[in-house]
């Protein structure tokens, strides 16, 4: 989110000083905005890599882990007795390309109900069952002690 606002506040910034110039040719302004329209696309496929490369989660033996962040790192661990429910989510975008959201929501750890403690985006279909099941099965084994 902060990308999007910085590409568009760069953008305006570059429009401001094309339309303002009076010296500039149409072709000079159009030239401008093609170059704010490629750095905008080069600076996101930059952000997305750095943010992949960047995100990670493990299932060990006594708790479900996760890091994320590309400049502000974030480093989740989930016991699984906390556990109490895991959402598959997948929306018309991640069905087009075959992607799923795992959401693991834990006693007390969403804010407001509106989201998940353990959230991990952009994984594929087949991946996010597998694992929903996995951490189901890990979660009743904790609880029931074994």
């Amino acid at each position: 989110m902060s990308i999007l606002f910085l590409y568009v506040f760069l953008f305006s910034i570059i429009a401001g000083f094309a339309s303002g110039s009076e010296d500039m040719s149409g072709g000079t302004v159009v030239l401008i905005y093609i170059l704010a329209v490629v750095l905008g696309v080069i600076t996101s496929y930059a952000w997305a890599f750095l943010s992949y490369r960047n995100y990670g989660y493990e299932v060990s033996e006594d708790a479900f882990h996760s890091e994320q962040g590309v400049i502000r790192k974030k480093y989740i661990s989930i016991p699984y007795e906390r556990i109490q429910n895991i959402d598959i989510h997948r929306g018309i975008l991640g069905r087009l390309l075959g992607l799923s959201d795992l959401d693991i929501q834990t006693a007390g750890g969403s804010r407001g109900g509106f989201s998940s403690e353990g959230r991990l985006p952009g994984l594929d279909k087949d991946v996010a069952i597998k694992l929903r099941d996995q951490l189901i099965k890990l979660a009743k084994s904790a609880k029931s002690g074994v």
